[in-house]
């Protein structure tokens, strides 16, 4: 069917609006970048509203420059249409599979929340601790608390929106490159587009200062965040780190961050500028945090990721050495990735292994608690294991499979891989593992170093994710998905290799 020509015409003032949306694009993402983390991790009702409102302005910006690009045929200066002469054309074209297929797997991942919700085999109500059933489709996903899969499946619609937003942003030319792109005879993609420097120069700084707010915390020994709110849960000074009430959530957090501060200084030291030590420097201290957090769990995943860090830079020194020849300029890279992984251990246990090793000798106890949790939840998986119980609703259904009322009672699992297949199911856990393979592959295409860096990050919270709940926290989960949209720009931009 042939579109009407007033529709399909594109304007002056389309294309205005196209820019216009797209900057609003990258205003909105930038504010929930420092955000997130900074209102309390996004714990609270109210910040999880404002989160949920901006991601919502940010899918109408989104479906506004698709009208513009796709209806209207807007050529918008993007890093995925720009034509190479001696392009390889077969990973191109892989990597445009993997991103269609990731927007099928997001959509058929929202669809299993929304079917969940209005198929709902029954509907809880906290006040009365009463569940009222409903007639059902046994074959399609349903939920068994109506109002609590309603509600995920709201925060899933906004977190996708905010995911290809990204995305979309980060692929788009500025008017800078677009005036060097001109004047280059063989064009290409730089090392770094400016959107997304932009975009890790405000990840680093926030995340520093949140860092270096959260040390300071710890060594007054303040059990109130941010100085100034005592939280009603983990009210003692060591329960708690920076602006998250639970020390494991704030570890959580920066060790998705940290990676990607190191991998910008690996990417960009060669230019020689000096301004591209403080990505190293944020990398430091954000590496320190998860240690001083004195979160278990935080410091084995953190220390971890050090060490793989560590023997990724320093082989790529040697391996640099011995085919070019050892430099003053390489000697310098080494020496100061030798610095920073003595730097970032040493802060980590100067100030938080006092109380981290008391908790260490403990961690075998700690998890067999877990584990006693794990049991008595796993009957949940078995009973339901196709379709799950529905989207959030594990803290609604586990109360039925408690064995007695001293049976403890958890808001969340503290192992959100569990906790997943009990509420989503096998279809649903399943189609989440393919989206995570899908960015993968996406992550093949990318530069090497960046995408090395950022797929440590995301395994390290995947590995957490495994004896906690970072992917059931807002901020956390945002992050996640920035690192994972990052990785899903990168891969789809034109370049020669």
């Amino acid at each position: 069917m042939k579109l009407p020509h007033q529709l399909t015409h594109l304007g002056a003032l389309e294309v205005q609006l196209y820019r216009l949306a797209d900057e609003a694009s990258g205003g909105l993402l930038l504010f929930m970048v420092v955000f997130g983390p900074w209102a309390f991790g996004t714990t609270q009702p109210w910040a999880v509203t404002v989160m949920n409102f901006t991601e919502a302005l940010l899918g109408g910006l989104l479906v506004t420059k698709l009208f513009i690009r796709k209806v209207k045929n807007y050529p918008a200066p993007r890093w995925d249409s720009l034509v190479l002469v001696d392009e390889i054309k077969r990973p191109r074209s892989a990597a445009r599979m993997a991103i269609k297929a990731l927007g099928w797997l997001t959509f058929a991942l929202l669809l299993f929340c929304c079917l969940s919700a209005l198929n709902a085999a029954a509907t809880y109500s906290p006040e009365k601790h009463f569940f009222t059933y409903h007639k059902h489709q046994n074959w399609l996903p349903h939920s068994f608390d109506s109002t609590r899969s309603w509600a995920y499946f709201r925060l899933y619609l906004g977190l996708a929106a905010a995911f290809w937003s990204a995305r979309d942003w980060l692929l788009g030319r500025t008017d800078a490159e677009e005036r060097i792109l001109r004047h280059q005879a063989e064009p290409g993609v730089p090392t770094m587009p400016a959107r997304l420097r932009r975009l890790l120069w405000v990840l680093a700084v926030s995340g520093t200062l949140l860092g270096v707010e959260a040390i300071t915390q710890r060594v007054a020994d303040s059990s109130k965040l941010l100085f100034v709110v005592q939280p009603v849960v983990n009210q003692a000074g060591d329960t708690q780190f920076g602006t998250y009430a639970y020390r494991s959530n704030a570890a959580q957090y920066f060790n998705l961050l940290w990676p990607v501060c190191l991998g910008v200084w690996w990417l960009l030291r060669h230019k020689g500028r000096r301004h591209t030590y403080f990505f190293a420097i944020a990398a430091i201290v954000m590496g320190a945090c998860p240690i001083i957090s004195t979160s278990r769990a935080g410091a084995i995943v953190a220390v971890g990721m050090l060490a793989v860090a560590g023997i990724l830079l320093v082989s790529s020194e040697l391996r640099s050495m011995a085919r070019q020849g050892a430099s003053r300029r390489r000697w310098k890279n080494l020496v100061f990735t030798i610095v920073f992984l003595v730097g970032a251990s040493g802060l980590g246990f100067y100030f938080g292994w006092e109380k981290m090793a008391p908790r260490m000798d403990e961690i075998g106890g700690g998890y067999a608690n877990r584990e006693q949790m794990y049991a008595d939840a796993r009957p949940m998986a078995a009973d339901y294991p196709v379709f799950g119980t529905g989207p959030g609703t594990f803290a609604t259904v586990f109360q039925l499979y408690r064995i007695s009322n001293t049976t403890y009672w958890p808001e969340q699992l503290h192992n959100d891989w569990l906790e997943t297949l009990i509420t989503f199911g096998w279809t649903g856990l399943l189609l989440a593992v393919a989206a995570l393979g899908c960015v993968a592959v996406l992550g093949l295409f990318a530069p090497r170093r960046m995408a090395l860096v950022c797929g440590l990050a995301l395994t390290g919270c995947l590995v957490h994710a495994y004896f906690d709940f970072p992917l059931q926290v807002h901020s956390i989960l945002f992050l996640f998905l920035l690192l994972a949209a990052i990785l899903a720009a990168l891969g789809t931009m034109a370049r020669k290799h």
